[in-house]
C-alpha cells in the first residue's frame, strides 16, 4: 500500500473526475467506489483510483472547499507530443495559469487549472529518467513564503525514508522573492517524491482542506507518532484531519480501516461512519469494535 496518497475534495463530481483522470494516463484505473450515508455532508461518495500507477482518493461532499494552485501535481513526460496532448485534455474548461510554451527549464511546459479547478504542470523532461510520474507539489504563499526548506526539512524529520533532493534557491535581483528562498526543491517521503516552492507575490491563496496527503498506519502507535508530530491546529482536528504548522492538512488513518470502509455490509459501513465522525485522532480499537458490531465506549 502507497503510504501518502493524495486526497482530493469535491462537491458531487468525484466519479466524474475519476473517470476523466483516469482516461488520461496508462497504468491507472477506477479501484472502488464507497456512498457514506449520514455524515455531515448528508451522503458522501470516495472515489479511490490509481494514475499512472499511483494511489489517489477523491471525495465528493459538498462545495466546502475549493482547489487552489496551492498544491499542484507535476506530470513528468518522455515527449513534447504527451505534453501537449496532456495540455489539450487538462486545459479545456480550466484555466491556464503558465501558458504551454518554452521555458529555461523546460523545451515545453504549462501550468493550468482543469475544468474542476484541480491544478496540473505539464513538463517535458527531456534526457532525465522518470522515477514518478506525478509529483505533489506543495507552494508556500502569503504567510507562509519563505518556509518551503522549513517544511521539507521538518517533514524529513518526520517521516522515514526521507531524502531531500535538489534545491534551486532565488537569487538576487529576483524580488519580490527574497534571496535564498526556494524556486523549486525535491524530496521524498516513504520513497515518494514530493516538491516544494515558495513565492512572495500576492496570489491570494493558500492551503486548505481541499487537497490534503492521507498517511496510512500500521497501528495506533503509527498513528499517534504522525498526530503528535504535524497536528498544530486544534480546532482542525476532526474525522483523522489535522493541520500542520505551515497550514497544509493531512489526514492520519489506519490501513485497516481502507479494508472497513470497502465491505459491502451496509451495516457495519454505518457502524464504523457513526464511530469515526465522533472522533478526532482515530482509535484503532474502537473502530475495529464498532465494524464487528460491539459496544462502542464513550468518546
Amino acid at each position: 500500500m502507497q503510504k501518502i496518497v493524495p486526497h482530493l475534495w469535491f462537491d458531487k463530481e468525484a466519479v466524474e473526475a475519476a473517470e476523466f483522470y483516469t482516461s488520461l494516463f496508462g497504468n491507472s484505473r477506477v479501484k472502488n467506489r464507497t456512498v457514506l450515508p449520514d455524515t455531515p455532508s448528508g451522503t458522501a461518495e470516495t472515489v479511490a483510483i490509481e494514475l499512472a500507477g499511483q494511489e489517489f482518493m477523491l471525495l465528493s461532499a459538498d462545495p466546502l472547499f475549493r482547489f487552489n494552485p496551492s498544491i499542484s501535481f507535476l506530470v513528468a513526460c518522455d515527449t513534447k507530443d504527451e505534453v501537449d496532448t496532456l495540455w489539450k485534455r487538462l486545459s479545456e474548461g480550466g484555466n491556464a495559469l503558465m501558458p504551454l510554451g518554452a521555458y529555461p527549464f523546460s523545451e515545453r511546459y504549462g501550468w493550468t487549472e482543469d475544468k474542476y479547478g484541480l491544478s496540473w504542470q505539464i513538463m517535458f523532461k527531456g534526457d532525465t529518467e522518470i522515477a514518478q510520474r506525478i509529483t505533489p507539489t506543495l507552494l508556500f504563499t502569503g504567510d507562509q513564503s519563505g518556509n518551503a526548506e522549513k517544511a521539507i526539512n521538518y517533514y524529513a524529520s518526520v517521516f522515514h525514508n526521507a531524502k531531500i533532493g535538489n534545491i534551486l534557491r532565488y537569487g538576487k535581483g529576483e524580488e519580490p522573492d527574497r534571496e535564498g528562498t526556494i524556486k523549486h526543491a525535491s524530496f521524498t517521503l516513504e520513497g515518494q517524491e514530493f516538491a516544494a516552492m515558495d513565492s512572495a507575490y500576492a496570489h491570494g491563496f493558500t492551503f486548505n482542506e481541499a487537497i490534503s496527503l492521507m498517511v496510512y498506519c500500521k497501528d495506533q502507535e503509527e498513528i499517534d507518532h504522525y498526530w503528535g508530530k504535524l497536528s498544530a491546529v486544534p480546532e482542525a482536528e476532526q474525522c483523522g484531519w489535522l493541520k500542520d504548522r505551515f497550514g497544509v492538512s493531512w489526514q492520519i488513518v489506519p490501513a485497516v480501516m481502507d479494508e472497513m470502509m470497502k465491505t459491502q455490509d451496509a451495516e457495519k459501513l454505518a457502524r464504523v461512519t457513526e464511530a469515526f465522525l465522533k472522533m478526532k485522532k482515530f482509535d484503532i480499537a474502537e473502530l475495529q469494535r464498532a465494524y464487528e458490531g460491539n459496544q462502542i465506549s464513550a468518546l
